[in-house]
């Protein structure tokens, strides 16, 4: 079982007091970061607007609004910002108030966090491990007329894998068809370079609401910032009146108006995913005793019969352990791609812990 409280990764303080060092002496791979950093554009803007902490933002937050929907080419009206995605998961759940909605699982554990908050009713579609851990067709049937949404996350936390696009527009063609609000967690789609996702497609589906968030790929996660997209204006207005006043610092609302406009920063993430992904995958793969399910974004999901997380803990490294994800256990683990040199500390520590194992043995 994961030895730390926290539903999600990133929690260096827990595990730095366990350990009794600071927390800047743990290497956390239980983040999904990009490891190029908070872009020098948005460290630019910050300092150059120290000023703006000294008044409230704006409480609409036009400029921020309007960058996203020039990024996107969509009308400003579509879109909502929040206090990181989290806060727009909410946002929608209270808005919807439905009376039962589906979730996947394993799965990002704050769609069920938001859904408990009033009397919704849960049903679970369990993903298998004989699939891979893959979306199937099989999810068609599961989706009847008693639903009101479905959360999907594309690419999925913690698997890191996408559903075929042929499968994406059948599920969004069925929850047309029986009036299902298909709610579609895009929060790590930017790592994937030419990945449109859903929201190109949204003018001719109003039933589909598209979540996003900047703070994975542009390495902001202390700022907390996303959106959400909808082509239905009356209905994000209504989300919109229901928000609460300023949940956006100015800082984060700055950032967002000029991160989006950094296409070298953009550039430079895909490069580095390409190059070192598939190399972290494969000499992940060639470790013995270690599944290694291949995600498509900046994370990948582990499976081990070692306790990868204490043991990695021991020489400094925080890895996620998805043991508090229903349908896993404590045999999986979430690991971020870092940087080359990162990564080959990381591989070179578990070279450690299978001799080990191995001598152990």
């Amino acid at each position: 079982m994961s030895l730390f409280n926290s539903a999600h990764g990133g929690n260096t303080r827990e595990a730095a007091e366990r350990l009794g060092i600071s927390p800047e002496m743990l290497l956390d791979f239980s983040a999904n970061i990009n490891p190029l950093g908070m872009p020098e554009t948005v460290k630019r803007a910050i300092a150059d607007n120290l000023h703006l902490a000294e008044r409230y933002p704006d409480v609409d937050y036009i400029h921020l609004h309007q960058a996203l929907a020039k990024h996107h080419q969509v009308p400003a009206a579509w879109v909502l910002a929040g206090n990181g995605e989290t806060e727009s998961i909410f946002s929608l759940v209270n808005g919807f108030k439905p009376r039962r909605a589906m979730i996947v699982t394993p799965g990002f554990a704050e769609y069920r966090r938001a859904l408990q908050w009033g009397e919704c009713i849960i049903d679970e579609y369990a993903l298998r491990e004989e699939d891979g851990w893959q979306l199937t067709s099989a999810i068609l049937d599961a989706l009847t007329s008693q639903l009101d949404c479905l959360f999907l996350c594309t690419p999925n936390n913690p698997t890191g894998l996408l559903p075929q696009r042929a499968l994406l527009d059948a599920i969004a063609e069925r929850c047309k068809a029986l009036n299902i609000a298909l709610i579609l967690d895009e929060a790590f789609i930017d790592f994937i370079a030419e990945e449109p996702g859903f929201i190109p497609r949204l003018q001719d589906n109003p039933h589909i609401w598209v979540l996003r968030s900047l703070t994975k790929f542009y390495a902001i996660p202390g700022l907390r910032l996303g959106y959400l997209i909808n082509s239905d204006e009356q209905a994000v207005a209504k989300i919109r009146a229901r928000q609460m006043p300023w949940s956006i610092n100015a800082f984060a609302a700055l950032a967002g108006e000029h991160v989006l406009q950094d296409t070298a920063y953009q550039q430079a993430t895909w490069q580095w995913l390409r190059d070192e992904g598939p190399r972290f995958y494969q000499q992940l793969r060639a470790m013995p005793g270690l599944t290694v399910y291949p995600g498509v974004a900046n994370y990948l999901l582990l499976r081990c019969d070692t306790d990868l997380q204490q043991a990695l803990l021991t020489r400094h490294i925080l890895i996620r352990s998805c043991a508090n994800y229903p349908g896993l256990d404590g045999r999986y683990f979430r690991v971020a791609i870092r940087s080359r040199q990162e990564n080959d500390r990381l591989l070179a520590a578990l070279t450690e812990v299978f001799s080990d194992t191995g001598r152990a043995d």
